[in-house]
């Protein structure tokens, strides 16, 4: 990658591809109108032109390589309500100083003075705006968008209009009350103050998926949608902020998807548990709030029962989305789809065939189907299903497997920000469904509760993996949490993203403590794990880990 090719990284005439530089792609390389970028040692996005994004691209480039589209999992409220402010830390002990939080988001609202020092400076370091091109001010080796230094922030700050000088905002405002709620100083008017006062913030904010990646998995094109590859590139910045400034950081990721095999091996997961396994790194992730959305589908086939009926309603106006049904080897999944009508549409067969397609019409409802035997990461079998133009109503998915075994397999929906509340399953089944990547290991992955009554936030995502690994880890605030909005107020916000960054916060004060003070100079994103969930509080009542809550919950 160099200067020339840099405008395929935002062009919508490029597609992305996720690679290791291990797999067998190097036929690519040759052909000059594809492009690499590096992520790390491993990892690269594959820029290639738009038209090579086919129905048999999976079958050509691999599940994996696909990015998988993220979404908010913050809700805004609709009408005002009392918010709960967050517990600061100690401030006589410790506040987070020296250590570094960095969110990967919407971006922020730099102006709001929450952000600011008492000497009217700011607090945020730096501020990588993926989605604004002004030429070359792009931070090293990323080549795309635009990286505003403290210094310009802060000369930004002192102008009449700062957005003139830095035109990075946040006009969601996700990443803003995200921020706010680790690390914002305190707001007399507003009686708000973060968890760590002293931490300092690190933002990236994200640039838009592009069509090509929505339309494939059939994401609407008002929906707010973020690429994979992105989020990666957004890591690869905070962690080179870190190394420049010698500090330790919080990696905090308040977005996720409901795509992959929910197993914790895949790119984002393993990208994700290499960087919580070094020295000074925290990873925090939403778990997700999908707990309650009936986007989720557990079948167990038992013999003599020889196969399991799986009912799917779909809304009216969700015409376009994709489906991912997840199986155990050695098991084989076979599918009979039947219409809303009740007439059988099409036959998926059982055979060891690695990866086929299947285009399936019915009406003015087209289907492609990939089927995968065996998915390179899970290891695994995926059957993809892409709807387009889908007819309202019950469909219906006979599903049977090998006939001597037990035959256990899961479905997802996408998350709710990308479907409707009128498209779900019949007899769904509300666990296993923590959004990636917070199935992965050597991470802190974060559900959400209500600090008045301590009840579980019911939308909040929950566990374990679907190898029955303990996840979520930890229950922090997130329901009617006080935090700064675009308009520079304060008012409640829910979440398990909102959680998340509580859970941050306290994650940089334990790195203050650890490495910044001494205490533990080899503290890691496992280490910090650890301390929060045997410090976690826990009911005589339930049993722990415990699927809902994790390790316990946190204050």
């Amino acid at each position: 990658m160099d200067d020339n090719d840099r405008y395929k990284i935002i062009s919508n005439d490029y597609a992305d591809l996720l690679i290791e530089y291990g797999m067998n792609l190097g036929f690519l390389s040759d052909d000059p109108n594809f492009t690499f970028n590096i992520i790390n040692e491993k990892y690269a996005v594959l820029h290639i032109p738009v038209s090579e994004i086919t129905e048999n691209s999976l079958n050509q480039f691999g599940y994996a390589a696909m990015p998988k589209c993220y979404g908010l999992m913050t809700f805004f409220p609709n009408e005002s309500k009392s918010g709960y402010t967050v517990h600061r830390l100690p401030e006589e002990v410790i506040t987070g100083k020296g250590v570094l939080i960095g969110f990967i988001d919407t971006g922020i609202i730099y102006t709001n003075p929450i952000f600011q020092y008492p000497d009217h400076t700011s607090k945020i370091v730096s501020i990588w705006d993926q989605s604004i091109d002004s030429g070359h001010n792009y931070p090293e080796n990323i080549y795309y968008g635009t990286e505003y230094s403290r210094e310009q922030i802060n000369n930004a700050l002192l102008s009449e209009n700062p957005l003139n000088v830095v035109p990075s905002t946040d006009t969601i405002g996700e990443g803003t009350s995200m921020a706010g709620i680790a690390a914002g100083v305190y707001d007399e008017e507003n009686k708000f103050a973060g968890v760590a006062l002293n931490a300092e913030l690190v933002i990236v904010k994200l640039k838009s998926a592009k069509p090509y990646l929505k339309n494939f998995f059939g994401i609407p094109e008002d929906a707010i949608c973020y690429q994979e590859n992105d989020i990666m590139m957004g890591i690869k910045y905070l962690l080179m902020m870190s190394r420049r400034l010698q500090r330790p950081i919080v990696v905090c990721l308040g977005m996720g998807s409901s795509q992959g095999s929910h197993k914790g091996e895949d790119i984002m997961s393993n990208y994700l548990s290499e960087i919580g396994n070094l020295t000074g790194n925290a990873i925090i992730l939403a778990a997700g709030n999908e707990g309650n959305q009936r986007h989720h589908y557990f079948g167990e086939i038992i013999p003599p029962n020889y196969y399991d009926l799986v009912e799917l309603n779909v809304g009216r106006n969700d015409k376009n989305f994709s489906l991912e049904i997840w199986g155990y080897p050695p098991n084989i999944i076979k599918i009979d789809i039947f219409g809303p009508s009740g007439d059988m549409v099409y036959s998926i067969g059982d055979g060891f065939i690695g990866q086929s397609n299947h285009t399936i019409l019915y009406g003015s409802t087209t289907i492609y189907v990939d089927n995968i035997i065996s998915e390179a990461y899970s290891e695994e079998q995926l059957i993809l299903f892409r709807f387009k133009n889908i007819q309202e109503g019950m469909w219906s998915f006979r599903i049977s497997g090998t006939e001597d075994l037990v035959n256990r397999f899961h479905i997802w929906l996408p998350i709710r920000n990308f479907i409707t509340k009128d498209t779900f399953f019949n007899r769904a089944n509300p666990y296993t469904t923590i959004c990636l990547p917070g199935n992965g290991y050597n991470t802190i992955t974060v559900t959400a509760y209500n600090p008045v009554d301590r009840s579980l936030d019911s939308d909040a995502s929950k566990g374990f993996t679907s190898i029955n690994v303990p996840k979520p880890d930890i229950a922090a605030p997130g329901v009617n949490i006080l935090a700064p909005t675009v308009m520079n107020t304060c008012i409640p916000f829910s979440g398990t993203s909102i959680a998340a960054a509580h859970a941050a916060g306290i994650a940089a004060g334990l790195l203050e403590w650890g490495i910044v003070n001494g205490n533990f100079p080899s503290m890691d994103s496992a280490i910090i794990r650890y301390i929060m969930t045997s410090k976690a509080y826990r009911s005589n009542n339930l049993i722990y880990p415990n699927s809902d809550w994790g390790f316990g919950l946190i204050e």
